[in-house]
């Protein structure tokens, strides 16, 4: 009987599986409109502010986690393209929120719809139960990463 992998031997293929399949989805997204020249980089920054509304800079690259630097660049960008605004803090005269636009609101909608139609193609032969025990299983990784990462005070990479 062939011994059961171990469980850091798991999380090396899952991880390595989740790389790919990112990397998988931003080919097939990009010439359907669904990734930028940003990467994911654009729409997880905006679906962040979609959902836990205006943040400044530091707060969204400390949610991701990421460089402030590569959000800043983000956020400006976005700005120019007027899916995002920059607006005054009452909690700090110098830190501005970033704040979705009302066309920031309808292009992040645009590509989440997109990603969810592109997306029935790729788990038609999967359970709802398998998706969702894949998503909880994740969300805990992710949980116990970002609780090292503030115990340990550690600094994200600036990924340019």
């Amino acid at each position: 009987m062939a011994k059961a992998p171990a469980k850091s031997d798991m999380v090396v293929s899952v991880l390595a599986e989740v790389g790919l399949t990112f990397h998988r989805m931003r080919t097939v997204g990009r010439p359907r409109g669904a990734v930028t020249e940003w990467g994911g980089g654009l729409f997880a920054m905006l679906r962040t502010l979609a959902v836990e509304g205006a943040m400044t800079v530091p707060q969204i690259a400390r949610t991701r986690p990421v460089a402030r630097q590569r959000i800043q660049r983000l956020a400006d960008d976005a700005a120019k393209q007027g899916l995002v605004e920059f607006v005054d803090n009452p909690a700090h005269k110098r830190s501005k929120l970033v704040r979705l636009t009302p066309e920031g609101q309808a292009w992040y909608e645009d590509r989440l719809e997109l990603i969810s139609t592109m997306s029935e193609d790729w788990v038609k032969g999967i359970s709802a139960d398998a998706l969702e025990t894949t998503l909880v299983t994740l969300q805990a990784m992710g949980s116990e990463l970002m609780r090292t990462i503030e115990e340990d005070d550690l600094q994200p990479l600036d990924e340019g």
